[in-house]
């Protein structure tokens, strides 16, 4: 369980940022149990196969397996990280050939298990699409780095590190992309300010939400 701050689309409020201090829990996916249905099974069947050959079990790489609106996530153990890439990658019976990059999550309430990085993959052989999750904390940001693995994410990695704080260790050049490279912080953290912030390149600044427009 966490909590949502503000949304877009609120009503009831002149505040066009959409926070509106509207506050919500929100439930996050538990633990699925077997069977999970449709071709996942097959997939961890696989991956534990593949896994074992290797030299380690399933649940010494895997710490969750979440089935939600139709799509399978393996939370990944971020040790395990470059193992499990490999093996989905290269495995007959997988084949997960393309990665379509890495996006960061920042789950401020998840004590432990703030910043999240997720991986899409796509098996072109089978047909099959199923999702990679890393959660580090705020404190401890490193995932291992999958450029060196033949990954295309030397760009995603970079943008990743640049909005959330993700350290990517073994990146060959792990720098801001978007961002000037003396900016201070990580702008897509939720515990990023939301206003007040002097816009560098105009010299103006961004009033707080509460401080802004209303049009009602």
């Amino acid at each position: 369980m966490t909590t949502d701050r503000g949304m877009f689309g609120v009503h009831g409020t002149g505040d066009t940022s959409g926070y509106g201090r509207l506050v919500r829990p929100v439930p996050l996916p538990g633990n699925a149990t077997r069977p999970f249905g449709g071709y996942f099974d097959e997939i961890a069947d696989d991956l534990a196969a593949a896994l074992a050959d290797d030299g380690t079990s399933f649940d010494e790489a895997i710490e969750q397996v979440v089935v939600f609106r139709g799509e399978l996530t393996l939370h990944v153990r971020r040790e395990a990280l470059p193992r499990v890439a490999r093996l989905l990658r290269d495995d007959p019976d997988l084949r997960f050939e393309l990665c379509l990059g890495v996006s960061g999550v920042h789950y401020l309430p998840d004590s432990g298990r703030e910043l999240h990085a997720v991986y899409p993959l796509t098996s072109i052989t089978h047909n099959r699409r199923i999702r990679l999750e890393v959660s580090v904390p705020d404190a401890d940001p490193h995932i291992p780095s999958l450029v060196g693995g033949g990954a295309p994410h030397h760009w995603h990695e970079r943008e990743t590190y640049d909005f959330f704080g993700i350290v990517f260790d073994g990146h060959p050049a792990l720098t801001r992309i978007e961002m000037p490279d003396d900016w201070v912080g990580h702008p897509q953290r939720k515990d990023y300010p939301l206003g007040g912030i002097p816009v560098e390149y105009k010299g103006a600044q961004i009033p707080p939400p509460d401080e802004r427009r209303s049009y009602t």
